[in-house]
């Protein structure tokens, strides 16, 4: 069975497609990759990388596949707020173009990454059925793509939304913007803990691992059972309050607590129920932030991941890549050769 995965030298997409390729799925990786090739060089032999956008790839390569992934998009909240429009664009309109394309060139099954962030700020616990919030233009992005996305399903074409929570822990695209992987970077960094204020707000968490493997649930899955279906993904034991949070990963690497403070006071909130996902398809996160938290710690301390490098960082990576392609025009029309 053959596999494309937008996105997949991403954080998540890097992960998965190692997790797919380890099962003897083929892989096509379809990425623009702004963060390198690095993410995949040690499987870059084994899969078929496609360096492109979802908003203008070439069809063709839909030929033949089984089954669509689409994780590409502009990454996190604040990278949704540098040019909202250029997110609309990609995280909305070529997210739905990749699902018609993909019902069009006969691929069975379509599963769209999305977000819980898509229920903002919100009291109690809430299900797919709750009404949604979005407080981002890049939550705003995947409630849209979800509502475009979900009627083209039909007996011939699955499709599927995952609504994920908060991912964390080690990735071969590692960023160090998620909550656990951040708190866990600035101890390493300044010996203490930062935390978003005010610290009381709930957050929904999952590790990358489980992330990835909850689409492979899905490709799996008897089409009844997934077919124009919305998941949570994550666990109920893993909702947790910032703060709270913050002590969590102090005690998973044997640190005395220490913190920070920082940023505005965090205007969204929302607490996740996973028991669809639990009972339809018997899925159960196999990892906690607390060894989620090490995981990263230590790769910091071996010396697999760099804590200056600049890609991790996705908002400031994204605004230097602007800054540069600025550069290059500039230089471009004043004639010059670099």
């Amino acid at each position: 069975m053959k596999v494309l995965v937008t996105g997949g030298a991403g954080y998540i997409g890097s992960v998965l497609s190692r997790l797919l390729l380890e099962k003897g799925y083929d892989v096509v990786c379809l990425d623009r990759l702004f963060f390198g090739t690095d993410p995949i060089k040690d499987i870059v032999d084994k899969v078929k990388l496609v360096k492109d956008d979802v908003r203008w790839f070439n069809p063709e390569i839909l030929k033949g596949v089984d089954a669509v992934f689409d994780l590409a998009s502009l990454s996190n909240d604040p990278s949704g707020e540098l040019d909202p429009q250029k997110t609309l664009e990609i995280n909305y309109k070529g997210r739905v173009r990749v699902a018609e394309l993909s019902k069009k060139y006969g691929v069975s099954k379509y599963v769209l990454a999305s977000t819980c962030s898509v229920y903002g700020f919100q009291e109690g616990i809430l299900t797919e059925g709750s009404a949604l919030n979005p407080l981002t233009t890049y939550a705003k992005a995947s409630v849209l793509a979800e509502k475009e996305v979900l009627p083209l399903a039909d007996k011939a074409f699955n499709v599927t939304v995952l609504r994920q929570a908060t991912v964390y822990g080690y990735s071969y695209r590692m960023r160090f913007d998620l909550a656990i992987n951040g708190m866990v970077l600035g101890f390493y960094r300044d010996g203490k803990i930062p935390i978003m204020r005010d610290g009381t707000q709930w957050r929904p968490f999952v590790h990358v691992k489980d992330a990835s493997k909850a689409f492979i649930r899905v490709l799996e899955a008897e089409p009844e059972l997934v077919n124009g279906e919305i998941f949570n993904v994550g666990s109920d034991e893993q909702n947790v309050q910032i703060f709270d949070l913050a002590k969590l990963v102090a005690e998973s690497i044997g640190i005395p607590f220490k913190y920070e403070w920082y940023g505005s006071p965090d205007k969204r909130s929302y607490r996740v129920s996973f028991k669809k996902i639990r009972e339809a398809l018997n899925y159960k996160p196999q990892y906690t932030p607390k060894e989620g938290a090490k995981e990263v710690f230590d790769a910091l301390k071996d010396g697999r991941l760099n804590p200056d490098d600049p890609k991790t960082i996705t908002v400031k990576w994204y605004k230097l890549l602007v800054e540069m392609h600025s550069f290059l025009k500039d230089v471009e029309m004043d004639g010059k050769i670099l």
